[in-house]
């Protein structure tokens, strides 16, 4: 690696800044660090200016975040969706999965449940409006989205932060050891499982849950089922 020579002030103009390249910058760090690591002055750093040229072009962070949410949301493409509602509902969970599943630093900042993309909520809308359709009142449609929501959100947090703290790994996790140590007189399921804990626990099955979800907060109605 070529060593950084030391800048001893700064020589010609400053490079010229743009709302495109902030957006572009930020989002580089929040893939790489994710949302607690971006700040207005790391930004500045990354991009060879000052916190103070940047509010030229941002006000503030969230309105920084507000911006790079609208960007993802208005490329991703919008699927159309089946017409059965309970079919919809599936569908449009799985499309908000794979939005969220591209960049997984959107969960954290929609985990706050304040800070959302306009440009997103037809995704939303098609999930209330399938469950009012399969026979959920508006306030049962509201928690069935919510629902949904949680599950995904906790499902792909819990899946990025283990590759983050497993990657680069030279031993087997504290987890892998402790459940090896597991005696079948005291724990005879875990123990029983132990050797296939990690195969079972890492296996893709977000759409058996989310079918599994969604048929269950539906049950009450009545609506027929069919297989997924």
């Amino acid at each position: 690696m070529t060593p950084r020579t030391r800048r001893t002030g700064r020589t010609g103009r400053p490079p010229r800044l743009s709302q495109e390249a902030i957006l572009t910058a930020a989002e580089r760090i929040l893939d790489e660090d994710g949302p607690e690591q971006l700040s207005m002055r790391r930004l500045a750093q990354e991009l060879s200016s000052t916190a103070m040229a940047l509010y030229h072009h941002v006000r503030d962070k969230d309105e920084l975040l507000l911006l790079l949410l609208e960007r993802h949301a208005q490329q991703f493409p919008r699927p159309e969706l089946p017409a059965e509602p309970r079919e919809r509902l599936i569908a449009a969970s799985q499309v908000l999965h794979d939005i969220l599943s591209e960049c997984p630093w959107i969960v954290e900042v929609l985990a706050s449940d304040d800070l959302m993309a306009v440009s997103a909520l037809w995704i939303v809308e098609n999930m209330i409006d399938a469950a009012i359709e399969c026979g959920l009142s508006p306030e049962e449609a509201v928690y069935t989205y919510r629902v949904i929501w949680y599950y995904t959100a906790g499902e792909l947090t819990i899946r990025v932060n283990r590759e983050r703290h497993h990657a680069g790994f030279e031993r087997p996790p504290h987890r892998d050891k402790a459940f090896a140590a597991l005696t079948p007189e005291n724990f005879p399921r875990l123990a029983s499982l132990a050797g296939q804990w990690d195969e079972i626990t890492t296996r893709d099955t977000h759409r058996q849950g989310l079918v599994a979800i969604v048929d269950g907060l539906l049950s009450r109605t009545g609506t027929p089922r069919e297989a997924a």
